[in-house]
């Protein structure tokens, strides 16, 4: 059975940096998109970024553009989002996700539905 766990969120100040880990078990990496969301208090849940499987296609939702960064490691079973220069509004419970389809662009990513399998999520807090 498919299983993610996310690891690294913390608490910050603003401009910090954190790196979350995606731990996937269960399924060969290799064959899976990875993405990102997160969810801040009393709003829904928002995409992030995505890596697809195959070509390792990646996209970014514009507020983390230049910021954030993901990247995958199939033999480690791992995908990383490292965030850099945190704002207050990057706080929330982020989220890994997995697919078995290519998610080759942007509107790919923000189809929640289409990812099948969720880690349980863990906070980033980021205080000004």
């Amino acid at each position: 059975q498919l299983q993610l766990v996310e690891s690294g969120g913390d608490s910050v100040r603003r401009g910090g940096s954190l790196r979350l880990s995606c731990s996937v078990s269960g399924a060969k990496l290799d064959y899976l998109s990875i993405g990102w969301f997160r969810q801040a208090p009393g709003k829904e849940r928002e995409v992030v970024s995505c890596a697809s499987t195959l070509y390792d296609d990646k996209v970014y939702a514009d507020p983390v553009k230049g910021r954030f960064t993901i990247s995958r490691d199939n033999a480690r079973s791992t995908v990383w989002m490292q965030m850099n220069n945190l704002k207050p509004e990057d706080t929330g419970v982020y989220y890994c996700a997995a697919q078995d389809g290519m998610v080759a662009s942007f509107l790919a990513c923000t189809k929640t539905s289409d990812f099948t399998s969720w880690g349980p999520g863990i906070q980033v807090t980021v205080s000004s």
